[in-house]
């Protein structure tokens, strides 16, 4: 095939969203693969926000596959990366791969990673071709949530000033770059505000004088959580000796926020390398939905470690 990779267009995102469902219902062998993942979107809000991060593969004037790209500061991502189900084997995830490498090597990120299919052995092996290992398993997490309690106390990004958020914005990115130098979530919170997606959770320390934790919430239909759902796209606590006990907190305030939406669940995704985070979310009631495979370029542990309260699943 004459497959060339070009950056993504308004025009392409009919196609796009119709491949990402169709590719990812073939891979599940759903009866209906058009329908994979409902009212979620994965496509639409992703090219809003950033547009220059987002390719197209396309063989005679037709989309044949598609890949977005997120920069965490030092972290960079791609996902999904999907390709016609009718055309695979035909080389289009390699053109695209390539597209993502050299995106890569231009912003000079320390950490690369994705998340796939842990049971295939067809996409560990493409992106080992591109420098990505296999290390741990990461799980979607879930748990019905009650109620709001009224208990937990927290700021919303949305109910700030502009004053305000230029401080918090700093605050967040001073805590994230002590657990990974030059982590930097501020691309998720401004694409959550600006799209109205839902809104950043900002847990104090206990003395009200510093910043603990962090949320990135998203919720409802034509987001990234769905109908009914809550979904933590990033999460992170300060790195300190209460680690532990501000990401309870974290928890208890998200959840707090999802009930007086109206969700019904909260999502999060969460790393077997990140140890200590992903027992407190199993204390606390969660329980694996789903589970893929962290490919890290270079097999670098990046901020995956037993002590780091980070949440997260590079989807």
């Amino acid at each position: 095939m004459n497959v060339t990779v070009r950056p993504m267009l308004e025009g392409d995102l009919a196609d796009v969203d119709t491949i990402f469902r169709r590719a990812f219902g073939t891979q599940f062998r759903l009866p209906d693969p058009s329908v994979t993942f409902g009212d979620t979107d994965y496509v639409h809000n992703r090219f809003r926000f950033k547009p220059e991060n987002a390719f197209v593969a396309e063989s005679d004037g037709e989309v044949v596959g598609s890949v977005f790209l997120t920069q965490w500061g030092s972290v960079a991502f791609f996902g999904p990366l999907t390709v016609e189900p009718t055309l695979w084997q035909h080389g289009i995830g390699k053109k695209l791969m390539e597209s993502v490498v050299a995106r890569f090597a231009e912003w000079k990120v320390t950490h690369r990673c994705l998340f796939t299919f842990a049971e295939s052995a067809k996409h560990v092996g493409l992106y080992r071709r591109f420098g990505f290992w296999p290390r741990f398993l990461t799980c979607l997490l879930a748990r019905e949530i009650q109620p709001p309690k009224g208990t937990s106390s927290y700021r919303q990004w949305s109910k700030l000033t502009e004053a305000e958020r230029s401080a918090a914005g700093q605050a967040c990115r001073s805590l994230t770059d002590r657990l990974y130098p030059g982590l930097d979530a501020r691309n998720e919170i401004d694409m959550v505000q600006k799209l109205s997606l839902g809104d950043t959770i900002l847990l104090d320390d206990d003395a009200g004088s510093g910043l603990a934790g962090l949320a990135v919430c998203h919720f409802g239909a034509k987001t990234e959580a769905g109908s009914g759902c809550c979904y933590v796209k990033f999460g992170a606590v300060a790195k300190s000796a209460n680690s532990g006990r501000h990401f309870e907190r974290l928890i208890s305030a998200v959840e707090d926020f999802a009930a007086c939406k109206g969700a019904t669940r909260v999502v999060c995704g969460m790393n077997y390398g990140r140890e200590q985070a992903m027992a407190a979310l199993n204390e606390l009631g969660f329980r694996t939905e789903t589970q893929g495979v962290a490919m890290h370029g270079g097999n670098s542990p990046g901020y995956s470690l037993p002590d780091v309260f980070t949440i997260d699943d590079w989807r």
